[in-house]
């Protein structure tokens, strides 16, 4: 049996012309309601992060400007002030929170993502948001780390669901945000995956003091996510090279257009029942 294509809400990578409207127009609404929503909260913590980060490393920039620190040691010392974390740790958990409809969507049958691939996608979440920062706050908290995830995912995310806003709306993908979608994961999705590492990392010894055993889990996660983000980027990359593929000539107004690729595959079965017909009263 072939693999299940990925749906408007999963979270994994797809290609523009594998994406269709529900066939039912409330699941549709439904779908679109999710990802505007989502896309919203999400530009929230975008928002906060990019506006109090620059904050904080301004000024830990004018402090380093006496001290004698240069401009990358500024920059982190700015991030691991703590005020991201004091900002918006309750917020991002609600958000990411959210997303566990997205498995939910999967089990029962909304969209035809795979369960187990999105149940570990989401789950790796929940453990930065619930397991890491949630349970160790003091490792958590002054880690430039935990700025660099939080913008890395909710750029992503702002990208992410706003692209299915658009494709479930039917009016097409505006260039940029396709470009945005299969080209800045390049530099972010290392970033997300480094800060995601590092704090993890940062928390077994604080973990330990809690149950001797959690360490060994947070090692056996650490050893996944090497293998396992080699395999999502790999498969990032071949996504993108296929999109670039199916992309518009120059020149041309560009974006994905759902409608007009309906309307084309209309005219097309027309046509080829159209030959089929003349072909039967010719015989």
């Amino acid at each position: 049996m072939p693999p299940k294509q990925p749906s408007p809400t999963s979270p994994r990578d797809q290609r523009p012309s594998k994406l269709r409207p529900a066939s039912s127009p409330v699941k549709n609404t439904y779908l679109l309601a999710y990802n505007a929503v989502s896309a919203a909260l999400w530009a929230g913590v975008l928002y906060k992060t990019v506006t109090i980060g620059a904050h904080e490393v301004q000024n830990a920039r004018k402090a380093g400007s006496f001290f004698g620190r240069n401009e990358l040691q500024s920059a982190a010392a700015g991030l691991a002030s703590g005020k991201v974390f004091n900002e918006l740790e309750r917020y991002t958990r609600i958000v990411q929170s959210l997303a566990g409809l997205e498995v939910l969507h999967s089990l029962v049958g909304i969209v035809r993502a795979p369960l187990i691939t999105t149940l570990m996608q989401v789950a790796s979440r929940f453990l930065l948001v619930w397991g890491i920062a949630y349970n160790f706050p003091a490792t958590t908290q002054h880690s430039p780390a935990y700025s660099t995830m939080l913008l890395a995912w909710s750029f992503t995310e702002v990208v992410r669901y706003s692209y299915f806003v658009f494709t479930l709306s039917g009016l097409g993908v505006p260039p940029l945000l396709s470009f945005l979608r299969y080209n800045t994961f390049m530099i972010l999705y290392p970033l997300g995956i480094s800060s995601e590492c590092w704090l993890v990392y940062q928390a077994i010894p604080a973990a330990k003091l809690v149950d001797e055993r959690i360490p060994y889990v947070l090692w056996a996660i650490l050893a996944i996510y090497v293998p396992g983000s080699y395999v999502l980027f790999t498969h990032m990359l071949k996504q993108r090279k296929r999109v670039q593929r199916q992309a518009p000539p120059a020149g041309s107004a560009g974006g994905y257009d759902e409608a007009r690729e309906q309307r084309i595959m209309k005219k097309m079965r027309s046509i080829k029942l159209k030959q089929a017909m003349e072909q039967k009263n010719s015989s």
